[in-house]
């Protein structure tokens, strides 16, 4: 596929070619099914990066192709999602002839929400002081009444900003209006709509649970704070002083009060319960935690974690990369069996598939 381009008569047979991959690689471990989420063929991406180039008086967006590295100049991106895609040639009319906008600007980055947000992220190779500043005010309030838009200058070592530096996620979860703050530069899920299909996955396992919850890495609280209704409290870590703050603000954001985020890391976690000890000042003693979800990295859980995570009665492992999560069922089901399987498409048209996998403890 190039860059930039989908192709949505095609997409039914990728992901089917996507599914049978991942069913293929987990068919040692006994798994049912996969339930299968699909995404929308096309406009799905809540975060896109663009190189700028300049050619005398016009300006594009490009990107490069990753085998080739050729510029590949995109004037429409059917990637992105609709805020994402319509914008981008709104913001090039107005910084085409705008000298303090456009002066050495050499990378864009978008963040939109599903409610319509924008966060756009001016990269500069050159120091921006208050002309820039006063510029970027103006043209915000130029599209205000239009768009939901706040802009972001930065170069290095500097980082300038009308206003703040995040977006507020809203959508509806099973009756439920949950927000989420979002921080350039800081992991969010990239397909909004497929996000919240995980979401209501978890949450209908869930449901069917009892005692507490450990969630290991956390981000902004994307799942604890949907699954804290189904649980008498819930312990949520993570390692990013960022992602932590951010979990903190959504949790009073939506005004939950049986979740507590803690700055640990997964190995941290694992040490700390396997010699009995507190987690940071938290005592445990009087929780049943019974269920654990997992999010890891690409690199899936190392050996301390996939030991800890084999204590719990129920396991929901969100998986990026098919292979490590296959490399932990091999441990993992000595003891599990799996319940219920699933496959997000977050990431149409590449060979990229999130899993979701529910496994429950066998009785002794």
């Amino acid at each position: 596929m190039s860059v930039g381009q989908v192709f949505p008569e095609q997409y039914s047979q990728q992901l089917e070619d996507k599914v049978a991959a991942v069913q293929q690689l987990l068919a040692d471990f006994n798994a049912p099914s996969a339930e299968i989420f699909r995404s929308e063929p096309s406009h799905y991406r809540l975060r896109a990066e663009f190189r700028i180039w300049h050619n005398g008086d016009d300006i594009y967006h490009a990107m490069f192709d990753p085998a080739s590295r050729d510029k590949v100049r995109i004037d429409h991106f059917p990637v992105a999602c609709r805020t994402i895609a319509d914008f981008m040639p709104v913001l090039l009319k107005h910084i085409q002839f705008n000298h303090e906008l456009r002066y050495k600007l050499y990378q864009v980055d978008y963040l939109a929400t599903l409610s319509g947000e924008l966060l756009v992220s001016l990269i500069y190779k050159r120091p921006l002081g208050n002309s820039w500043l006063e510029q970027a005010r103006q043209l915000t309030e130029l599209l205000a009444a239009d768009y939901k838009v706040k802009f972001i200058g930065r170069s290095r070592k500097q980082k300038l900003m009308v206003s703040n530096d995040y977006v507020t996620e809203q959508f509806e979860l099973d009756g439920r209006t949950l927000q989420y703050q979002q921080i350039e530069g800081s992991f969010t899920q990239p397909n909004g709509d497929v996000n919240r299909q995980m979401l209501t996955w978890a949450k209908a396992i869930a449901s069917g649970l009892d005692g507490d919850l450990l969630e290991l890495y956390c981000g902004n609280g994307n799942f604890s704070i949907a699954l804290a209704p189904c649980f008498a409290q819930v312990v949520a870590t993570e390692i990013s002083r960022t992602s932590i703050k951010s979990a903190q603000y959504n949790i009073a954001l939506n005004q939950v009060k049986n979740l507590q985020v803690l700055q640990m890391s997964a190995e941290d976690v694992s040490a700390a319960l396997a010699q009995g000890n507190a987690l940071k000042q938290l005592d445990l003693t009087g929780m049943q935690l019974n269920t654990v979800l997992v999010d890891p990295p690409r690199a899936g859980l190392d050996a301390g974690t996939v030991q800890l995570v084999s204590r719990f009665n129920d396991i929901i492992y969100i998986s990026c990369n098919p292979q490590t999560l296959a490399d932990n069922l091999q441990h993992l089901t000595q003891t599990h069996d799996i319940k219920q399987l699933a496959v997000f498409d977050q990431f149409p048209y590449t060979h990229h598939i999130e899993t979701g996998v529910w496994l429950r403890k066998r009785p002794s």
